[in-house]
């Protein structure tokens, strides 16, 4: 189904605003032309219902023997009078005619007081060649005779006879002053803009409410709305800002209550290790020791996702490359296999202690699960791109995002003594959410799993 309406609230008020506007305003256009129309139209007949009126009075001055005479003087291009001859033309029938025809009669009654009955009826018609004194054709130029709007009037003389009196108004037809289009073009220029310009002011606190909440879903410690604008917009991020306070205390607190509990599970397991070097049965001594590693494995790991969920590190430059040449060096000494391909020459805004964290554990899972890692970086304009890729099984498509949750191990680990905490991943795509970035995990076409970290530069 095609959806008529714009998606976008923005577009669907400007949609709104501005086609009311313009119907309105172009009704008010229509109004104002006819009203235009009616005065030029009452204007241009003036001089005509004149003529027609001083006709009258002449007529019914002379005796009826004479009129014949003063007919052919006072006929013209624009009146002709006949005595008694009833009009062969068929009137025009419809709205604007009968307005005319209204219109008309109303000059000539005003001319001629309110007794004199006038019939007053609109043709189209060929307006004929008068003959004038020695009988030479009158034409306008050389032009043929036109095909004009013509006023029939029928009225009764004194001593009652009748007279018809065809009537051309003088003036062209009422055409459009190229001032007046200019005017409504203005007009409607200036409505466009300021309904833009209002519903831009209108919507654009829902677009920053709404990078609010996207940046809030990165950063619980980002910036707090600015409180300025409307009642109803300070309201909001008013409320906004409070609720933003409020989660930051709670997950503060709960961090702080679960770093705190990790913390102190580290001496009694130091003393579990102690006491467990005091059996004398090695076996077991062996299995309680590997247990208490484990224990302790686990509770450092939680407290390094903790400090990456509250982390409170200061932004500053970081030289990336020397950063990945650091982790190179030291997995060297470990035995370790990294690649380095690709030059980062701009130092990237972030904190260097949460972003050494993000990319030693996604290269130390590349060769703990991969043997090798091959480390690729790329430089663009508006964000980093680094991909880390091992050579090992990969991961089922279906557990691609699973494994980013706290805690989560795969069931069949892909490393032959231990699958890890779970809590790997969990810090890098966290310390990548908070850079305001994205990690993804992908299966490589030619085998093993690729790492793939975007990092957006600040504007």
């Amino acid at each position: 189904m095609i959806r008529l309406l714009p998606q976008s609230l923005f577009s669907r008020m400007v949609l709104i605003l501005l086609g009311g506007l313009i119907l309105v305003q172009s009704i008010s256009v229509i109004f104002h032309l006819r009203e235009r129309d009616r005065l030029l139209f009452r204007a241009n007949s003036m001089e005509s219902a004149q003529r027609v009126a001083e006709a009258v009075r002449l007529l019914n001055s002379l005796p009826p023997a004479d009129r014949d005479k003063f007919v052919a003087a006072l006929n013209s291009p624009t009146l002709r009078i006949n005595l008694g001859a009833a009009p062969s033309s068929q009137p025009r029938q419809n709205r604007d005619s009968a307005n005319q025809a209204a219109s008309f009669s109303a000059l000539l009654r005003d001319l001629l007081g309110e007794n004199q009955p006038v019939e007053v009826t609109v043709s189209e018609r060929e307006w004929p060649a008068l003959n004038i004194e020695d009988n030479a054709p009158f034409r306008l130029g050389n032009a043929h005779p036109l095909q004009k709007t013509v006023f029939t009037v029928g009225m009764r003389l004194q001593d009652g006879a009748v007279v018809f009196f065809d009537v051309r108004p003088g003036g062209s037809a009422f055409s459009t002053p190229p001032r007046l289009l200019f005017n409504l073009l203005v007009l409607f220029a200036a409505v466009i803009f300021l309904s833009l310009l209002a519903v831009r002011l209108a919507t654009r606190p829902l677009d920053v409410l709404a990078s609010a909440a996207e940046k809030l879903g990165k950063d619980i410690n980002s910036p707090p709305l600015i409180e300025t604008g409307p009642t109803e917009v300070r309201r909001a991020a008013h409320a906004f800002n409070t609720m933003q306070s409020r989660l930051a205390s709670y997950i503060q607190e709960r961090t702080r209550i679960l770093a705190a509990m990790s913390h102190d599970l580290k001496t009694p397991i130091t003393r579990l290790r102690l006491r467990a070097e005091l059996l004398e049965d090695d076996e077991l001594r062996i299995k309680f020791v590997k247990d208490l590693e484990e224990m302790e494995s686990m509770v450092s790991a939680t407290l390094d996702f903790m400090r990456g969920v509250d982390s409170q590190e200061a932004r500053q430059p970081v030289d990336i490359m020397a950063l990945l040449e650091s982790i190179q060096a030291d997995g060297k000494e470990m035995g370790q296999d990294i690649h380095i391909l690709g030059m980062i020459t701009r130092p990237f805004v972030g904190a260097p202690n949460a972003l050494k964290r993000c990319l030693g554990n996604l290269i130390d899972n590349a060769v703990k699960y991969g043997k090798r890692a091959d480390v690729a970086v790329m430089d663009k304009d508006k964000q980093l791109e680094i991909r880390i890729l091992d050579h090992g099984p990969g991961i089922p498509e279906a557990l691609l995002e699973r494994v980013f949750e706290p805690f989560f191990r795969l069931e069949e680990s892909r490393s032959r003594d231990t699958g890890g905490t779970g809590l790997g991943l969990s810090i890098s795509w966290n310390i990548a959410q908070a850079h305001g970035g994205e990690l993804a995990l992908r299966n490589h076409a030619t085998g093993g799993l690729e790492a793939v970290l975007v990092l957006p530069r600040a504007n």
